[in-house]
């Protein structure tokens, strides 16, 4: 039986890690499960496929909602959850792409994931693996550091066409941005769109969006 979206949930829900940030265990997830129910080209079975999509969580300080999402997909056993950020265990407060299967970056300090994923971007078109995506999750508040600005800056410039940034948006950042988070990819070269962080379908709509010769924004809305 396919694991439904509620069971999914139920599964970051058992988990312990994110005691800081509890709010970062759910509200990443609606985004999480529609990328790898419905949009990445990922199979557990040979993770390491070199046209496979990417997908990079910079905002790695809340990972019980990936965590769930891999068990679900068949990346590790459920069962790896219940032990989370344990002594024993793979599954830590930060993800540990060299312990953990299916996950492609060590996260930790923020800012780090997307100018990582513009060079993971830019280095698949330099070696002409042209149909593999690169996808990243960041949150609003982390794009206050100043990685983040080159790295926008950058990725508009050489027109990345197959770099897709999701920005968790619960309206915590410290500056801001003048005529909202969209706004400042598009000066900068993007296509862009703002939707509701819970409406799955038109996250799908705006992770599968056509945006030839230039990368592309979701801003994922979450107002509690």
């Amino acid at each position: 039986m396919d694991t439904t979206f509620e069971q999914v949930r139920e599964l970051a829900l058992r988990s312990v890690t994110d005691v800081r940030y509890p709010i970062v265990k759910t509200y990443t997830l609606d985004a999480l499960w529609v990328l790898y129910d419905r949009v990445l080209r990922i199979d557990p079975d040979r993770p390491d496929d070199p046209d496979r999509d990417r997908f990079l969580l910079s905002k790695g300080h809340g990972p019980s909602a990936f965590y769930a999402v891999l068990a679900a997909k068949g990346f590790f056993p459920t069962a790896w959850l219940d032990g989370i950020a344990s002594l024993e265990s793979r599954l830590g407060s930060h993800p540990d792409a060299t312990l953990v299967p299916g996950v492609e970056m060590s996260a930790g300090s923020l800012g780090h994931g997307l100018p990582l994923a513009v060079g993971t971007a830019h280095g698949l078109r330099a070696t002409g693996r042209t149909g593999a995506r690169v996808f990243v999750l960041v949150g609003d508040a982390e794009l206050d550091e100043g990685s983040n600005h080159e790295a926008i800056a950058y990725a508009g410039a050489v027109g990345l066409a197959n770099l897709n940034v999701i920005v968790a948006d619960n309206d915590s950042a410290s500056h801001g941005w003048p005529g909202g988070i969209a706004s400042r990819f598009e000066v900068n070269g993007w296509s862009a769109a703002t939707v509701d962080a819970t409406d799955h379908e038109a996250l799908y709509r705006s992770f599968t969006t056509a945006h030839p010769d230039r990368p592309h924004v979701t801003v994922a809305a979450h107002r509690p």
